[in-house]
């Protein structure tokens, strides 16, 4: 296994989830894996869910995260919705409970802030920084996949910040 800490980032969703694994290595991120996970749309929930769980217990054996990060659940208009999402974070953060992964969430607005330094930034602005971040001239990853990535770094980013101002 590689040196680093190994921070697996988290963007559920009930038809696609996104993943990003990202290790740090004195103090610089790198890209270890990015995708989605799709589930079968005309399957009933909880064979959704089933697949979500699954599958990322599949990227933690292969990856051995240390950590993980997620987006948290923000306020909808539409409750079921809200509902549905709620059930993919569910099925995310089970699979990293179940493997003993500690677990940080972050609101879509803070994981904004802290790589673009705006918290309402377009979602093109934060995956030119998650490229740059991690040294990535061309990425070619899908949005969900770059949302995922950039909630791991923002993981690293205010990890690193919590051990500088609490030493």
């Amino acid at each position: 296994m590689a040196e680093g800490l190994v921070v697996l980032g988290l963007d559920p969703g009930t038809r696609v989830t996104g993943y990003g694994v990202v290790r740090e290595l004195s103090g610089k991120a790198e890209l270890v894996a990015s995708g989605t996970i799709r589930t079968p749309v005309k399957k009933d929930m909880a064979t959704r869910m089933g697949v979500i769980f699954n599958r990322i217990q599949e990227l933690i054996d292969l990856h051995a995260p240390a950590e993980a990060a997620i987006e948290n659940v923000f306020v909808s208009k539409n409750p079921s919705s809200a509902l549905k999402l709620g059930q993919a974070r569910g099925a995310c953060m089970a699979a990293c409970a179940v493997n003993s992964i500690p677990m940080g969430e972050y609101e879509p607005s803070k994981v904004k802030k802290n790589l673009v330094g705006v918290g309402s930034a377009p979602k093109s602005q934060v995956a030119y920084m998650v490229a740059h971040c991690l040294g990535i001239k061309k990425p070619d990853w899908p949005e969900d996949a770059s949302d995922a990535l950039a909630i791991a770094i923002c993981h690293l980013n205010e990890r690193r910040m919590r051990r500088l101002t609490c030493s």
